[in-house]
């Protein structure tokens, strides 16, 4: 099925090529794009579904929306949203102004037969193969529609901050696919991953640990196979803070019954702990930004939408692409019993200051037994 829908996208490539490489003769601050190519004056406007955009262009994106949250994320914060989350960085971190690459620009799909065999994309091939068809119906180019769908991904899961999406991404041209070991392994150490991502859009270390709230609706498929869908933290529908607090906690048992590489011990019964993440807490160059979100959903969400804006444009200039964020939904905020807290059974005693210039802020644990972690349900 995954080779029927991924040999129907490469069918449209020229349509799509064609139609994304048109150009305005006009100034580039007043020319607008919709879809086919055809460019029109900038200007605020109302679409058919009487939604206001600031760029006409944009309304084209709607039908997308309307199509994917049912049938492509069955409208939740589940596995299939988890997914393309993952997929808009893998895409996207694949650059390097000295090594290659094309960066957000799709060519983890195009170029599947290549980026997929990459040991740190193993298990995107059920993202990949999720998103085909839709790029296919609704006749964009891969490298918006990774952005797209991560964007609106975010918006299923109560607390996700409301992320920036461009759009005219042009369709990645061989040899787009950058060399293997351009996406940081979970094994990776601290100096190995900032330096990567330095190198591949300019991150700073609190950049990367921002975007390691990313983990906060995520789950492990291929780190222990024998176990996929284990989250990373107690709460994988909701984008909070718990992945700040519980990978500081003192990990004690694994998931699984043997480890898997880049696996480390986890505090929680029934969550994984990534070495990356664990490192990242403790190291000196990322600890007290690690410290600085447990518990502080406001600057998380500010610092995560900072960071994944400036991953979903590497590759492209910005003066090139056009603003569609008006199509992007918010998301619904955390329940109110959603606040950070250390999960039962565990104490502040249990918490591994590593921080030095700053104690780890106090949480309470909440009642009752101790936390048993469900696995993700997999689509």
């Amino acid at each position: 099925m995954f080779l029927k829908h991924l040999s129907a996208i490469f069918v449209s490539i020229a349509t799509i090529r064609s139609a994304y490489g048109r150009a305005c003769s006009a100034p580039p601050s007043l020319c607008a794009y919709d879809l086919t190519g055809a460019f029109t004056p900038k200007k605020r406007a109302t679409c058919a579904g009487g939604q206001t955009v600031q760029n006409e262009a944009c309304c084209a994106w709607f039908p997308v929306l309307e199509d994917i949250l049912p049938n492509m994320f069955d409208n939740e914060c589940g596995d299939e949203a988890h997914g393309a989350l993952r997929l808009s960085f893998h895409d996207a971190i694949g650059f390097s102004p000295s090594q290659g690459g094309g960066g957000a620009d799709g060519s983890i799909i195009v170029f599947n037969d290549t980026e997929l065999q990459f040991p740190a994309n193993s298990g995107l091939d059920d993202p990949v193969n999720t998103e085909v068809p839709f790029i296919q119906a609704h006749n964009v180019t891969p490298g918006d529609f990774i952005q797209f769908a991560a964007a609106v991904s975010l918006s299923l899961c109560p607390g996700a901050p409301k992320v920036d999406f461009m759009m005219r991404r042009p369709m990645p041209l061989a040899p787009a696919p950058g060399p293997d070991g351009l996406v940081p392994e979970p094994f990776d150490n601290v100096n190995v991953i900032l330096a990567r991502m330095a190198d591949a859009g300019g991150f700073t270390a609190t950049d990367v640990v921002a975007l390691l709230a990313s983990h906060s609706v995520a789950g492990a498929d291929t780190v222990d196979p024998t176990i996929p869908g284990t989250p990373f933290d107690s709460t994988p529908a909701l984008f909070d803070t718990q992945i700040f607090i519980e990978v500081q906690l003192r990990g004690t048992q694994f998931p699984g019954r043997q480890p898997g590489q880049g696996e480390v011990m986890s505090a929680v019964t029934g969550e994984l702990r990534l070495q990356s993440d664990h490192l990242m807490a403790r190291d000196s160059a990322t600890n007290c930004a690690w410290q600085s979100f447990a518990g502080n959903l406001p600057g998380t969400q500010s610092a995560f939408a900072t960071a994944f804006n400036k991953m979903a444009i590497i590759g492209h200039n910005p003066a090139n692409l056009i603003d569609c964020s008006d199509v992007i939904p918010g998301a619904p905020p955390l329940p109110a019993n959603a606040g950070p807290h250390l999960p039962a059974g565990q104490t502040q005693n249990d918490i591994e200051q590593a921080c030095a210039t700053a104690p780890f802020p106090t949480f309470t644990a909440q009642p009752g037994p101790a936390t048993t972690v469900p696995a993700i349900p997999q689509v």
